[in-house]
């Protein structure tokens, strides 16, 4: 396990699980958040942003978090394992919630962008029947038979799974 990307819904867990992966892994972490928006919310245009995932997975190891279903593939495409953070609604949603709570708005540095409005409680809440089998499809289409697909349906087995890969790499 070298090349890791994490997908899921927002509120999943997907950046906890990125910061724990690398430092187990000793391999960089990149939240695609941070590296699409900027401090004001502004959105980085799609082609730099695709081309600046070009150049993180060319690098010999690494661990990105985050969803952005239009350049999905080239992580896909380029990784040797896949993490589905698949909890539910309900976790999701008291995920954003709670990461509200206790860290506040804004962007925090360690993959913790807040900014809870309509549309994001919108996508977080139809995630499950809208874009997870959209995730699902372009796993099954660039990353099944060719990298570890892992998926992780609550935090329980979230805390249990990274506790056995930092036991394999100790």
């Amino acid at each position: 396990m070298k090349k890791v990307a994490i997908v899921g819904c927002g509120g999943s867990g997907k950046s906890y699980v990125a910061r724990e992966l690398g430092r187990i892994l000793d391999a960089s972490v990149t939240h695609l958040d941070a590296a699409f928006y900027d401090d004001e919310w502004n959105e980085l245009p799609m082609e730099k942003f695709a081309a600046l995932q070009r150049e993180l997975v060319a690098r010999p190891a690494w661990v990105i978090d985050g969803n952005y279903n239009s350049t999905l593939q080239i992580r896909l495409e380029a990784c040797d394992t896949v993490v589905l953070m698949d909890v539910s609604t309900v976790a999701a949603l008291y995920g954003i919630f709670s990461r509200q709570i206790r860290h506040g708005a804004g962007h925090k540095g360690n993959g913790v962008h807040n900014r809870i409005h309509w549309g994001v409680i919108k996508y977080v809440a139809t995630y499950r029947r809208k874009m997870r089998p959209r995730v699902m499809a372009k796993i099954e289409e660039f990353a099944s038979g060719r990298a570890d697909v892992v998926l992780l349906s609550n935090r329980r087995q979230t805390r249990r799974w990274l506790r056995k890969v930092a036991a394999e790499h100790s």
